[in-house]
């Protein structure tokens, strides 16, 4: 519990660097508890754990859907070493407590190989110590803030150097030097803004405001009129939810456009647009790795299926895409192992690669997260997003950012 204690106090200030070393079978967290994983019969349990409920179900419960479909095709083509995957499945509620007391169950009580899930960086780290404790496998597949690696997780979405900073060096290169940052009020934001001002110093542009919002809130008033006083010529966007609503319906009602002060969103995806409504966000920015408008074989067969399962208006999304790649790479790095060994599987998980809807990807064995093409997209009239701008091949992930002068000190 103390090391409970001490990872939830930790995400109010960002992320405490936790190394995955040679992503060996060891724990951060002392003696991990003997696994309880029963491979003797025909199938085996993993766990899927996303928030079906509160603020975060806009986006989460598409997740649950593309590792359904995911779990679907895996079972129909001979399941994983021959064993049929067995679903737990769980609502995380939007809440971190719940998030991490799921987490114990489907590790502890059902005995599950792996858990597929989360969103928010707070549920990551209320989750994390769960897993290093109990020396448990989770699989998350959202973008998020960087500045951390255990080798209890594998971050199939992008770090730091694949979308944040792609975005801010896409602004640069329009030429932008005014930027105002809006966010929700918790680890994610916080963070990658804080990798943002120091990006901006090194960089000739001004941050002329900093605003944060409760998850769920949706009273952008007195926010919208700073950003629109401030003089800002961009707004970098990490607010989560269904906050982005309203904070976009009032930004159009003070008269701002995307002709004067383009916003770059990196939690709208392809799902969201619907839920804002596309007169209220056409033609804005989103910086990611996958979209559906994406042109390959491998998505092509994706968002077929997708919408083969769930209905031919369903849209696919990045963390959709990264979710769903996470049950394939775990696959993969089982099938290498021979074993659901959680040391073996992490000890085989380097260089397993994935012909993914966003393009090949390959787990770093070091860090635990995988190479990603970066994105940046414009949403369209159709409610669709299209790749404006595209780092042409994957960039290796960099979640400390030790690649970059003026990001030394952040972690």
């Amino acid at each position: 519990m103390a090391a409970l204690a001490v990872a939830l106090g930790l995400t109010g200030c960002g992320g405490a660097r936790t190394d995955a070393g040679s992503s060996g079978g060891s724990t951060s967290s002392g003696d991990a508890a003997a696994s309880c994983v029963d491979t003797s019969g025909d199938s085996v349990k993993i766990g899927f754990l996303n928030s079906l409920s509160g603020t975060m179900a806009i986006s989460e419960q598409t997740v649950r859907d593309a590792l359904d479909l995911a779990a679907e095709e895996i079972n129909a083509d001979g399941g994983v070493l021959g064993k049929q995957l067995e679903v737990v499945g769980e609502d995380g509620a939007s809440e971190p407590t719940v998030f991490a007391e799921k987490a114990e169950k489907l590790v502890s009580s059902d005995c599950v190989a792996a858990v597929f899930g989360g969103w928010t960086s707070s549920s990551r780290k209320a989750m994390l110590p769960v897993f290093e404790s109990k020396d448990a496998l989770l699989f998350y597949p959202v973008q998020y803030e960087g500045l951390e690696a255990s080798p209890n997780i594998f971050y199939t979405g992008a770090t730091t150097n694949q979308q944040i900073v792609p975005g801010m060096d896409y602004l640069k290169e329009q030429g932008k030097t005014k930027v105002f940052l809006v966010g929700s009020d918790y680890v994610f934001p916080r963070t990658a803004n804080k990798i943002i001002n120091a990006y901006a110093e090194a960089n000739g542009i001004e941050i002329v405001g900093e605003e944060y919002a409760p998850l769920g809130h949706t009273d952008f008033s007195t926010i919208v009129n700073k950003l629109k006083a401030s003089g800002a010529d961009a707004v970098f966007n990490t607010l989560n939810g269904d906050s982005n609503v309203a904070f976009f319906k009032e930004y159009k009602n003070v008269g701002l456009g995307v002709d004067t002060t383009p916003v770059v969103s990196v939690s709208i995806a392809e799902e969201e647009v619907g839920g804002i409504g596309v007169e209220n966000i056409e033609g804005q920015l989103t910086a990611w790795n996958y979209y559906q408008t994406v042109e390959s074989p491998a998505n092509t067969t994706f968002v077929e299926a997708f919408k083969a399962k769930y209905g031919e208006d369903r849209v696919t999304s990045d963390p959709m895409e990264a979710a769903y790649t996470s049950l394939y790479l775990w696959k993969g790095m089982v099938e290498k192992a021979e074993s659901f060994d959680v040391a073996a599987v992490q000890d085989a998980a380097d260089g397993v690669t994935f012909e993914a809807p966003e393009g090949t990807v390959t787990v770093n064995g070091e860090n635990h997260h995988i190479a990603k093409t970066a994105l940046i997209g414009k949403i369209g009239a159709d409610g669709l997003i299209y790749t404006e701008w595209s780092s042409d091949e994957a960039i290796e992930p960099d979640p400390f950012l030790e690649g970059y002068d003026w990001a030394e000190g952040l972690s």
